[in-house]
């Protein structure tokens, strides 16, 4: 008998994750550098640490309630209110989850049903097509261009919206490309939300992760967009958490009732250590923040301005820590030019089309590694462009 044939067709129509595929290829090449996973390169600060090693000597070690610790809850509605103005009840309204990702999984799970479309942006994160896929909807591949800063268009958005168009998925500050969204641009899109009464989840992981000035709004902080928006963030790429495990979902409770259901059955609840770290976070972790948002952005520039002199065409980021530059002057496929890099220079970079068709012709580098690391990066970069003169 072939068990393969057994395996439901939803878990085969999706495919593991490029970037883990191009992350896995660098422990073969000895010596070289990543710029592959975007993982801060600090550790998780000391206190926030202490905190989790307290909670673990005061025998906080069973189970918290499904929805995670009020008193963590609590905190994230305050911040929520704090640096975004929109307001959640701690009991009801928000969702203590594994992650970003679960959160994201919970999310279309909740609100899509077969058949349903979900309009994603693209070059976008990789888990939005597989999680849509896995809720049985459509994804609906909405294109961004480098010629607008990555910025999802509400004129672009509305060719693609059909009778069976459900949820938009808002991926900003968005992985790979480094994008924001304006303000003037996010109320377009409300307009197109309410026109076609559209459902909205807006993956908000890098908010705190901006630079030059730009400020981070959140999508359900709009007039009449609160009671349609389920909000996605998490501790990992603010604090240096990732390997914590923790995010959180805030949305109206005829959502979160629903949400939590699932995330019962899928993992009880986030880890009580990685709680009580979060809750420590949240408290004091204000200046955590700030030092490494400054270390990104010093990072930032010198990526930005390093690829420019080299003669990449390529957009300044503005938000998270990655950054999207063109290698179409190659003439490589962005796979292609990946893996000459990593074998030949020493190099690893994840190419643009694992973000879908639309990434295609870009590379992603995340600068959350070191700035020296950085710095001979730069060095192996710019001799391997020699080839190509």
């Amino acid at each position: 008998m072939n068990y393969e044939d057994r395996v439901a067709k939803r878990a085969k129509s999706i495919e593991i994750s490029t970037i883990r595929y191009f992350f896995n290829m660098v422990k073969d090449v000895p010596g070289a550098i990543s710029l592959t996973i975007g993982e801060p390169d600090f550790v998780t600060p000391r206190h926030i640490i202490d905190a989790a090693y307290e909670s673990l000597l005061e025998g906080k070690t069973g189970y918290t309630v499904n929805a995670g610790l009020i008193e963590l809850r609590e905190e994230i509605s305050k911040y929520l209110k704090r640096n975004y103005n929109v307001g959640y009840k701690p009991d009801g309204e928000i969702l203590v989850t594994i992650g970003a990702t679960e959160a994201i999984y919970i999310a279309l799970n909740t609100l899509v049903e077969d058949g349903d479309e979900v309009l994603i942006p693209e070059p976008s994160f990789v888990a939005y097509d597989p999680c849509t896929k896995l809720a049985g909807g459509k994804s609906v591949f909405v294109p961004t261009y480098e010629e607008d800063n990555f910025v999802l268009k509400a004129e672009t958005l509305e060719k693609y919206i059909t009778d069976k168009s459900k949820v938009l998925v808002l991926p900003y500050p968005n992985n790979p490309t480094g994008a924001v969204l304006p303000y003037e641009e996010m109320v377009k899109l409300a307009d197109i939300v309410k026109k076609y009464d559209l459902l909205v989840v807006t993956d908000e992981i890098y908010s705190e992760l901006v630079y030059d000035g730009f400020k981070h709004v959140s999508f359900a902080s709009l007039p009449n967009m609160w009671e349609r928006t389920v909000l996605i963030n998490g501790f990992s790429k603010s604090y240096a958490m990732t390997g914590w495990r923790l995010g959180y979902i805030a949305a109206p409770e005829y959502f979160v009732k629903h949400m939590t259901k699932i995330h019962q059955y899928d993992v009880t609840s986030a880890s009580t250590q990685s709680q009580y770290a979060g809750l420590e976070a949240m408290k004091n972790g204000e200046n955590d923040i700030k030092f490494m948002r400054e270390k990104y952005d010093e990072r930032r520039k010198f990526l930005y301005d390093s690829l420019i002199d080299m003669g990449f065409e390529c957009f300044e980021p503005k938000g998270a820590f990655y950054i999207f530059p063109s290698i179409k002057k190659t003439g490589l496929t962005s796979a292609e030019f990946a893996k000459r890099l990593l074998y030949e220079a020493k190099v690893a970079v994840v190419p643009g089309s694992a973000f879908g068709e639309h990434g295609e012709g870009h590379v992603r580098m995340a600068y959350a590694t070191s700035l020296d690391n950085l710095k001979e990066a730069v060095k192996r970069i710019e001799k391997f462009l020699r080839n190509f003169k």
